[in-house]
């Protein structure tokens, strides 16, 4: 569909939705009405969604299409889901038909980074709500428009730091909060994944049934090369580093248990690679700092993706689910201090002693994404995004304090930043990684 002949069909729609949105929100119909989800991205967290997804069944929520520019990535997806339900839902190798399709009353997107503004901003315009992946932005440009058109159309999206459902996390901020380990002054997250390296630069054909055009979307078109997979994670085109997409959930966690709900005013960020030569951009060792004017906190963030020791007791005592790896948050206080070393405990240590104090755990440390979906369903049959625990704002601040760093690496100095603005006074360099050259018709709209 062209662009011009889309922006009239979404104009269309999201007046429509006033009619299908009650179907969701209970203004008319039962809160046991069906809602109709597709999802967007078959691979890696996809498979996630369609698990918690396929949980939700008893809720009344059908897994009703799935979407994929690989046409071996749907085509594996949709037959594992048939085996698994004995339903094969409706297939679409592009979102824009899925968006199209008046029977889907919601979105869950699973794409690489580069794709989850556009994705959730296109399933906004379209009337249907959205549940996207973290970082929720690929650059900090991209979350203001996040927000416009959520607010602009009324639809509710959830950002996928599901730390935010999970009921011992929960606790924990809550203690937190309480002044379990005193005043606040400092947090730091530490993400030490055993990466590897993303090897050199490979071109190859473009498989079949891949459309790599509309896999790059938003991006330049690159020479199809080794990064399809996992590895654009850590190219800047497509992906954020492990900053952006590990450390987003700490530095969710960092800001929701500091109440920190604007953006920092100081930033700093040094690294580099230093362990092997390969084709990657973004760091594989980072280390970021963030200071906020007026505040009297501070707040730290560690990437190492090689070997590395313990910290806080993380891995050693504490493992991070089932990898052997230091994944998680402490905050210092002036009475003791807590860490959460995975996505379902915290624990805490008071006075000069480090006395146990109050902690909550589950065996085996699971991950699950079921809660923050069920969550998300919650908030579409209330039709009120105030019940959303990661509510799309959250998913700019968390996301932008990943962005600026990346920023601060990149030009290779200590950053100013305005807050209201959005903007590096004076600092044409900087504000030039603020956003990206727009594609058409990929583009993020500045008016939406």
């Amino acid at each position: 569909m062209q662009a011009s002949n889309r922006r009239t069909f979404l104009k269309t729609a999201a007046g429509a939705s006033v009619l299908a949105a009650p179907a969701i929100a209970g203004s008319s119909q039962s809160a046991n009405d069906r809602i109709r989800v597709g999802i967007v991205g078959l691979r890696g967290r996809g498979k996630s969604h369609i698990a918690a997804i396929h949980e939700l069944a008893g809720e009344n929520v059908e897994l009703a299409a799935m979407c994929d520019c690989d046409e071996s990535n749907l085509n594996s997806a949709l037959a594992a889901y048939e085996k698994r339900s004995g339903k094969r839902p409706l297939a679409y190798t592009d979102m824009r038909k899925l968006l199209d399709d008046d029977s889907i009353d919601a979105v869950s997107h699973a794409t690489p980074n580069h794709w989850h503004t556009l994705g959730v901003i296109w399933t906004c315009q379209s009337g249907k709500h959205a549940y996207t992946e973290k970082p929720g932005t690929h650059n900090v440009h991209e979350g203001r428009k996040l927000i416009e058109t959520a607010r602009k159309y009324d639809r509710i999206c959830q950002h996928g730091t599901q730390n935010r459902s999970s009921p011992n996390i929960v606790e924990g901020i809550a203690k937190l909060k309480e002044g379990v380990i005193g005043d606040v002054y400092m947090a730091r997250g530490i993400t030490y994944k055993l990466r590897g390296s993303l090897g050199l630069h490979s071109p190859r054909p473009i498989p079949d049934g891949l459309d790599w055009d509309m896999w790059c979307g938003p991006a330049p078109v690159k020479e199809y090369s080794n990064f399809h997979h996992q590895r654009w994670h850590w190219i800047w085109d497509f992906g954020n580093g492990d900053l952006g997409n590990q450390g987003v959930h700490e530095l969710d966690i960092i800001r929701w248990g500091m109440e920190i709900d604007d953006h920092p005013t100081k930033i700093q960020s040094m690294g580099g690679k230093y362990t092997h030569e390969d084709d990657a951009e973004t760091p594989m060792v980072q280390n970021a700092s963030f200071q906020w004017q007026g505040r009297n906190i501070l707040v730290e963030f560690a990437v190492r993706n090689w070997y590395t020791n313990s910290e806080a007791g993380f891995r050693d005592q504490y493992p991070f689910v089932q990898e052997n790896f230091p994944v998680g948050v402490i905050f210092l206080g002036t009475e003791g201090f807590m860490i959460l070393p995975d996505y379902s405990s915290y624990y805490t240590f008071l006075g000069p002693n480090r006395e146990p104090g109050p902690f909550a755990a589950e065996q085996g440390h699971p991950i699950s994404d079921l809660p923050h979906f069920q969550n998300w369903v919650k908030s579409l049959r209330s039709g009120n995004p105030d019940d959303l625990t990661a509510e799309i704002a959250h998913a700019h601040y968390s996301s932008t304090l990943c962005h600026l760093a990346n920023i601060a690496y990149r030009v290779g100095r200590t950053i100013q930043f305005d807050p209201r603005a959005e903007q590096f006074p004076g600092d044409d360099e900087a504000n030039g990684l603020l956003s990206r050259t727009p594609r058409p018709p990929y583009a993020v709209p500045e008016e939406t």
